[in-house]
């Protein structure tokens, strides 16, 4: 189930993560009722923030992508988590020496969102640099394990941290802990890096990698499905905010209760997608599942009458909602040549994240006219259909292609 902890690299970058990993959600629950408190309330204002921190992933991955083909990704990693940490510190210093305004928050939002979008493809395409193929599954599954138990303890600690102390203690936190990912990146043992030789420099990389990705129909499946359920499905940043404030009329710790419940789900469901990890590739179908299980169970979560039965209903949401996320990333990664990896992945990242500014701006209005439960119902069954949809376009190119196969067969009896 630690297969890929065995690697001296990956250890160090793990270890990291973990420090890093929980003080960045600490800042993003802490960011979120800093935004409720100084707009009033207002989802629309939560959903423009969320929006404003996503939106540089349109101008930005994919050429991040190129670059992390071309160049030394260990380095990147350690100029853009540095440039995230220090984000945290500047917002931090401006809440607590009472200065910070909305405005503020929203320009902070977009220049984190500017390193996260270059940060996003080369981590990812950096993994099967620390592991190598035979382990990429298995860390990927690990990540995720140790991105759900920040997801865990950052929420619980910030909904605590804020109570006692105010938002502003909590960004500055989180810069720090930036440092622990930092040095790891810097002690690793380059020697020991898979790296594989990378493309020559020339004109219509990005277009090439768009042409490779069109050229597939099973990756543009996965890339039409991560898109759907990334802007409509898991806008969770934007909805549970305004559902615990909203809604069931709970302060900043219950709102962490909530990200912690979904946390646990998601821990779980990494924790199997680990030890499915030892049973060979992932499998499409398994990916198709998940998406149309999370689908079902995010409608049914938003029905729950009474807090304690949402928060309840958040863990098996959780559990499916990495069943689909370490299937994807794990099949994309595996499916690709490794010289487009970083391209592929950009666009990845792109869809997967690129969509919430939509999706983020679309729940918060939603919320404003229907209700905070509204969003996530709807999200819920996008993603039921989207699922669906995938299945069934999969299924008519197999049959398609079957009857390609037999009918040069025939011809072949007959000739």
């Amino acid at each position: 189930m630690f297969r890929s902890l065995r690697e001296r690299n990956y250890r160090y970058y793990a270890s990291g993560q973990v420090v890093s990993l929980t003080g960045t959600w600490m800042q993003r629950a802490a960011q979120d009722w800093l935004v409720l408190e100084l707009s009033g309330g207002s989802p629309a204002s939560l959903g423009l923030a969320v929006a404003l921190q996503f939106i540089p992933t349109l101008l930005l991955t994919l050429w991040a992508g190129v670059i992390a083909d071309r160049f030394d990704k260990r380095r990147m990693l350690i100029g853009t988590q540095s440039a995230l940490g220090a984000c945290g510190l500047v917002l931090g210093l401006l809440n607590v020496t009472g200065l910070v305004q909305l405005w503020h928050v929203f320009v902070l939002c977009f220049v984190l969102g500017c390193f996260a979008a270059v940060d996003a493809p080369v981590r990812q395409s950096f993994v099967v640099e620390m592991v190598g193929q035979a382990q990429l599954t298995n860390a990927v599954a690990l990540n995720s394990m140790t991105f759900n138990l920040a997801r865990i303890v950052g929420p619980a600690i910030a909904g605590v941290l804020i109570t006692a102390i105010g938002t502003g203690w909590v960004f500055l936190a989180n810069g720090l802990s930036s440092v622990a990912v930092v040095a790891g990146l810097a002690l690793m043992d380059q020697a020991a890096l898979h790296r594989v030789r990378p493309p020559p420099k020339e004109r219509g990389q990005l277009r090439a990698g768009l042409r490779y990705v069109r050229g597939r129909p099973d990756l543009i499946v996965v890339m039409v499905l991560v898109f759907c359920l990334g802007t409509f499905g898991m806008n969770f940043e934007s909805t549970f905010a305004v559902v615990a404030r909203n809604t069931f009329e709970r302060d900043a710790d219950g709102y962490g209760l909530l990200i912690t419940m979904l946390a646990i789900g998601t821990l779980t469901g990494a924790a199997l997608a680990a030890r499915r990890s030892g049973r060979g590739v992932p499998r499409l179908r398994l990916m198709l599942l998940g998406a149309a299980v999370f689908g079902i169970l995010e409608a049914a979560a938003s029905l729950m009458p009474t807090y304690e039965l949402f928060a309840v209903a958040l863990i098996p949401v959780g559990v499916a909602v990495m069943t689909f996320t370490t299937s994807a990333n794990s099949t994309v990664q595996l499916a690709v040549e490794p010289t487009m990896r970083g391209r592929v992945m950009g666009l990845y990242m792109l869809l997967f994240l690129g969509g919430k500014p939509l999706g983020g701006l679309a729940s918060g209005w939603i919320a404003e006219v229907l209700g905070p439960r509204w969003p996530i119902l709807l999200g819920g069954l996008a993603s039921l259909a989207a699922a669906v949809g995938g299945a069934a376009v999969l299924a008519w190119r197999r049959r398609g292609a079957g009857s390609v196969d037999g009918g040069v067969a025939r011809s072949r009896r007959l000739g």
